[in-house]
């Protein structure tokens, strides 16, 4: 972005995935040391849980609800504040690793799961979407998605944008008034970048970490690419946020793929006030 340079929020951790913004807290699940941590308005930490079947993805309900991902064992977990408990079991729905998630007005998650063994060095194969709904019930509500990552709920409920980040692409679904998707539609072809996670501003335009080229870019409907960073390693994640809600938050690993299976500590998060 013209003029702007990211700056450091907080560093020293493994693999930076998913943050939120929530009453002045910066939230976000370190994949590879099993930790979701809530990080103070300048970089402290104040919780640091553990998730022992790898967190991924996170959110929150209408009520405060933290809602975590639970990987390995393929579940959705619940914090209140005081004590982590099961939210929701997928097991039986999916067969892979959970990967993240969006949640629109009503608190129904729309989730997608890694579709094959991705560390095992399967050929990759598509997957579903499904959705659960506030009694935890699971249903599959969208098919032939190449691994589904990132995702937001855009338009006051009305959209469902997913990045599939292998095929380098990013797509749009109407939502209908039960929860059912519909509409399957490119949102933006990024033409070889690998989108990971994701965020929408209040115009709908949306942020994408992209993991093979280390850029941070603003897309909007149709594919234009209007603003851009870039970190030396991969790009992972974004949210906005801060007291502005105008801070774009962004997680890097500034190493190499070699050191991020090693669990070398280069992941962080660096902000730029838009």
């Amino acid at each position: 972005m013209r003029g702007k340079s990211p700056k450091l929020f907080a560093d020293g951790f493994t693999f930076l995935e998913a943050p939120k913004w929530r009453d002045g807290h910066l939230w976000l699940s370190d994949v590879l040391d099993h930790k979701v941590y809530s990080l103070t308005a300048d970089g402290k930490p104040s919780n640091c849980l553990e998730i022992p079947n790898r967190p991924a993805g996170l959110n929150f309900l209408s009520d405060g609800t933290l809602i975590m991902v639970s990987a390995k064992d393929r579940k959705l977990l619940q914090f209140d504040g005081s004590s982590i408990s099961e939210y929701a079991d997928l097991s039986g729905s999916t067969e892979w690793w959970l990967n993240d998630f969006a949640v629109d007005p009503l608190d129904r998650i729309y989730i997608g799961d890694f579709g094959y063994d991705l560390f095992g060095n399967e050929p990759s194969r598509v997957t579903r979407l499904h959705r659960v709904d506030p009694d935890a019930s699971v249903t599959a509500v969208a098919d032939e998605l190449d691994f589904p990552n990132g995702s937001v709920v855009i338009n006051g409920g009305r959209t469902l944008i997913v990045a599939e980040t292998w095929k380098a692409r990013i797509s749009a679904f109407d939502i209908d008034a039960q929860g059912n998707l519909g509409n399957r539609r490119l949102f933006a072809d990024l033409k070889g970048r690998q989108p990971d996670g994701i965020c929408a501003d209040e115009s709908g335009a949306i942020w994408a970490g992209i993991f093979n080229t280390g850029e941070f870019v603003r897309v909007l409907d149709g594919g234009a690419v209007t603003d851009s960073f870039k970190f030396n390693g991969s790009a992972i994640s974004c949210t906005l946020g801060g007291e502005s809600g105008r801070r774009l938050f962004m997680t890097a690993f500034l190493g190499t793929n070699a050191e991020m299976a090693e669990g070398r500590r280069k992941s962080a998060v660096f902000y730029a006030d838009l």
